[in-house]
């Protein structure tokens, strides 16, 4: 070949080069914001525009553009129907319906994997079960015969089988289950349509906190773990490892904001979803109902395997599949890393949110959260702590008598441990001490332990204001 025939070929190859180089990559990401604990890996990293901090421009990328695309959904199962279409790449979704997700590509001859979770409890909280507010039902057990409503393939609806079936029922014959959504749900409660509905983060808190319903079962009582978590095409992923690696930094990113201010960012979250900012802050404050966990423990891949026996029962997939062939932590732990983190030390971590504070009234550093109680007061940026309820019930009382307005009290539960919106809470008196509890017949059993009788919040409150 003469010295101009390979002067041409070479710039022929390397325009092809660049030309590969500039390839404009999509980056299609569904979101689930109105469930809220997604948020660190949808709506903050979208306000905030975090994913485009973290997007390479280097080696393979180096002339790449970006094309970010970011859709809503309601539930898992629309997303998923988008995923394996091929109309987005990323998406975030619970437990039960990222099974869903995983056999759907599986099915279409496909494969997406879990690639980290977002937030989740290992006990099982976040699920619930709420009644109409006027209801006498205060528990599972009283739901026997009765209509409940949840909506099919959610993480809920598995929750509700697993509940049904320590209650020894036949979901064919000893209860009517139907599907609905929560903005249907919540309708059909107001209106005394439906006996229970069970649903997933945030409306089993949300609707009690809007005043039309109370919570008689949470997800803890079956004890077992939930999460909700990010989803990707393996062909992506592996097409561009560094994109989905960046994602993920963007989340790591979304997470320390929230912690470091989260009054400030449930505000934000409220103003993108219409979710009062008090029901977002009990999920992602600190102590919140949930945690905000990004590392696979054992209990989050139980769940996934739990969620794939479900399935089978179901009959709802017949494929052999298994938890391992679908979590992949490799982009998560590439993340930590770059993050400086230690993906290791985080898995071994059980805590919850971590609380610094001292007693808003009493300035004595707490340093026993099993009895924090705590106060919004509206005007007030931050939310103020204290180290029990009486000494969170004193200070609101003399708050209210200087003409001030409570957004919302939270207390945590004596028994298992989580966070509870106060005033729909039952509470014992005993020996100038006050423990709280998601479920009467809970608070009953203590009081007959201990002594004391069974309190409304606005009964415990009027002790306090005398």
């Amino acid at each position: 070949m003469k010295l101009p025939e390979i002067l041409m070929a070479l710039l022929l190859a390397s325009m092809l080069n660049n030309s590969a180089d500039a390839e404009t990559i999509r980056i299609a990401i569904g979101t689930q914001d109105t469930t809220i604990n997604c948020a660190t890996g949808g709506l903050l990293i979208r306000e905030l525009q975090l994913l485009e901090k973290y997007l390479p421009h280097d080696g393979k990328y180096k002339d790449a553009t970006y094309d970010i695309h970011w859709s809503n959904f309601t539930s898992g199962a629309p997303l998923t129907n988008e995923m394996v279409a091929g109309k987005l790449d990323i998406g975030s979704m619970a437990d039960f319906p990222g099974t869903f997700n995983i056999d759907a590509f599986q099915k279409a001859g496909k494969r997406s994997l879990f690639i980290n979770v977002l937030s989740g409890s290992t006990s099982g909280s976040g699920n619930g079960v709420v009644v109409p507010k006027d209801s006498p039902v205060q528990s599972l057990a009283e739901l026997k015969g009765k209509t409940i409503s949840v909506p099919f393939a959610s993480t809920a609806h598995g929750m509700l089988l697993r509940a049904a079936a320590q209650q020894g029922w036949n979901t064919e014959e000893d209860v009517s289950l139907i599907t609905q959504a929560p903005e249907i749900a919540g309708s059909a409660l107001q209106a005394n349509k439906i006996d229970a509905h069970a649903d997933f983060v945030p409306f089993a808190e949300l609707f009690p906190y809007r005043g039309f319903a109370r919570k008689i079962y949470d997800g803890a009582q079956a004890n077992a773990p939930t999460l909700h978590g990010t989803l990707v095409d393996a062909d992506y992923a592996k097409k561009y490892p560094e994109v989905v690696t960046a994602f993920l930094r963007a989340a790591i990113e979304a997470d320390h904001l929230i912690a470091a201010e989260p009054e400030k960012y449930s505000e934000l979250i409220a103003k993108h979803t219409g979710i009062e900012a008090e029901v977002i802050y009990l999920f992602h404050g600190p102590l919140g109902l949930q945690t905000r966990d990004f590392t696979w423990k054992p209990e989050y891949r139980q769940a996934l395997k739990t969620s794939f026996d479900t399935l089978k029962l179901l009959k709802r997939t017949s494929g052999d599949l298994t938890v391992d062939q679908f979590i992949d932590d490799q982009y998560i732990r590439t993340a930590f890393q770059q993050a400086g983190l230690d993906y290791d030390a985080h898995l071994k971590n059980y805590a919850s949110s971590p609380l610094s504070a001292k007693d808003a009234r009493t300035g004595v550093a707490i340093t026993d959260f099993k009895r924090v109680a705590q106060l919004w007061v509206a005007g007030e940026a931050l939310v103020r702590h204290y180290a029990s309820p009486e000494s969170a019930f004193a200070d609101l009382n003399a708050l209210e008598k200087a003409g001030k307005k409570i957004r919302v009290v939270y207390v945590q539960d004596s028994k298992l441990g989580i966070k509870l919106l106060a005033a729909n809470a039952w509470f014992v008196q005993h020996k100038n001490s006050v423990s709280s509890f998601l479920l009467k017949d809970e608070a009953e059993v203590f009081a007959k332990a201990n002594g004391g009788s069974v309190l409304s919040f606005a009964a415990i409150k009027n002790i306090y204001a005398n």
